[in-house]
């Protein structure tokens, strides 16, 4: 067996760990398929969720791994049983913890860069989800007119029964890489209440199209990865001939690097996509067209047209890593804003820091969540001149729609540097080349923005005269 897979490993150019963890993966689509047709009642499904989780995760990874996601998920359970009314910040503080713990003992970005894998990237998502259902479960305690409005759409008024609470954790179809969902919605699905409730609109919707698109883009996107990764290595960043080139040149180098990369990630998540759908679970509801349409958004992590065509910075998060960029908002962003007071910098940054120290405690990641923090603190000067025009000086806003385009693809690409090699020495070498370009250019415009104050728009004006 080990022969076979070293075989197909070199043929395909990945190491023998990283193809048993690809072949696990892409096991959770039928494994989810499966869990839509296990007879009995949701406790059965549970079982199987929580069984087929473990597997998996023992064939991808060994045993240590189950070990690992045993800390966090016994850590948030007990809290929840023992300290209800602090059980969110508790587990919060203890599974960030352990999962900071396991990025400095395993260093697994390093290990990455060099064609290794381990548990560390499913612990990153299992983290999330026992922290959710700690603070749903502490937000159950307090008054509704107190709560926004996804506090009072994901709180637990009960506890969850410990095989509910593990099925959740360790659902296959999400358990490897994400994407991340509430468990309040996994509990109304396994219990078929909610939009899993049969209705007028007929039986549940077919996910086999949907599920069957997604994987079509998986392929794609592996495919143009496998085409384009030789071509574009990380390894040159810090190579003599990188250094001969010109600005243009290693500016459009550092742009199709990180291009690259992310289609590795669109391959990722068009899987794990492919797999929640398949299961049921990804349906989310149905649109107001006649005749309804099913939507499957729940399970959505990446618009790639949206992030490679982003007029704004400020949209990224909205098409990146959807599920991971929502929990950030709903668990830090949202409950860093003081009640009647408006959110500013300081929760952005904040919340970029808790992203950069969760992917791991790498100084490229740290100075590029700094970087995403500028930067969309920057896009949105932009934003704010552009609102401001009147429509008559339309030729002008237009022109500034385009240079937040550019400004948000020049940015991006240049601090992505520092997300991919990781290293403070090869993160500075690739911003030096380009000249800081990427935090220079955000800086001065928010520095502008504070001089030139961008006039109300014209609408407001009349309003207000009216």
């Amino acid at each position: 067996m080990e022969l076979d897979l070293g075989a197909m490993a070199s043929m395909i150019g990945v190491s023998v760990p990283v193809l048993r963890f690809l072949l696990c993966f892409i096991a959770t689509v039928p494994v989810s398929f499966v869990w839509r047709l296990i007879p009995g009642g949701p406790a059965v499904k549970n079982l199987y969720a929580a069984v087929t989780g473990v597997v998996l995760s023992y064939l991808s990874f060994g045993a240590s791994s189950n070990l690992h996601f045993l800390v966090p998920m016994l850590c948030g359970y007990g809290a929840m049983v023992v300290y209800r009314e602090r059980c969110g910040l508790v587990t919060f503080v203890l599974a960030m913890g352990y999962l900071i713990g396991c990025h400095v003992y395993y260093m697994s970005g390093d290990a990455w860069k060099e064609g290794g894998i381990d548990a560390t990237g499913a612990l990153m998502v299992l983290t999330l989800k026992v922290i959710s259902c700690a603070i749903n479960y502490n937000d159950g305690l307090l008054k509704e007119e107190d709560l926004r409005e996804s506090q009072k759409k994901n709180r637990l008024l009960e506890l969850p029964t410990i095989t509910e609470y593990f099925g959740y954790c360790l659902c296959c179809g999400s358990h490897f890489a994400g994407p991340v969902f509430e468990i309040k919605d996994y509990l109304n699905w396994t219990e078929k209440k909610g939009i899993w409730t049969a209705s007028d609109k007929g039986k549940s919707p077919s996910p086999y199209w949907p599920a069957l698109r997604a994987i079509l883009q998986a392929v794609i996107c592996m495919g143009l990865y496998l085409y384009l990764s030789p071509h574009f290595p990380l390894t040159r960043f810090t190579e003599p001939i990188y250094q001969e080139w010109g600005f243009w040149k290693r500016i459009s180098y550092q742009y199709m690097a990180g291009f690259t990369a992310r289609w590795k990630y669109y391959f990722i998540w068009s899987i794990s996509e492919s797999s929640i759908i398949i299961s049921g679970l990804g349906f989310s509801g149905w649109t107001n067209s006649s005749p309804p349409k099913a939507r499957w958004d729940r399970a959505k992590n990446v618009d790639i047209l949206g992030v490679e065509l982003a007029t704004s910075s400020v949209q990224l998060p909205l098409v990146w890593n959807i599920q991971v960029s929502t929990w950030l908002r709903h668990y830090v962003y949202d409950r860093l804003v003081q009640k009647g007071k408006k959110p500013g910098f300081f929760q952005l940054l904040a919340t970029q820091t808790v992203s950069a120290v969760w992917h791991g405690l790498y100084p490229g990641y740290m100075i590029f969540f700094v970087q995403t923090a500028l930067m969309i603190a920057g896009s949105r000067v932009l934003y704010k001149w552009q609102q401001s025009l009147p429509p008559k000086m339309a030729i002008v806003k237009n022109l500034l729609v385009f240079i937040n385009f550019l400004y948000t693809l020049m940015v991006l690409n240049c601090s992505a540097a520092g997300f991919m090699v990781l290293s403070f020495h090869e993160t500075l070498t690739a911003y030096k080349s380009v000249y800081f370009i990427a935090t220079i250019v955000p800086v001065t415009l928010i520095l502008l923005g504070k001089i030139i104050k961008p006039a109300r728009p014209a609408r407001t004006k009349a309003r207000k005269e009216e």
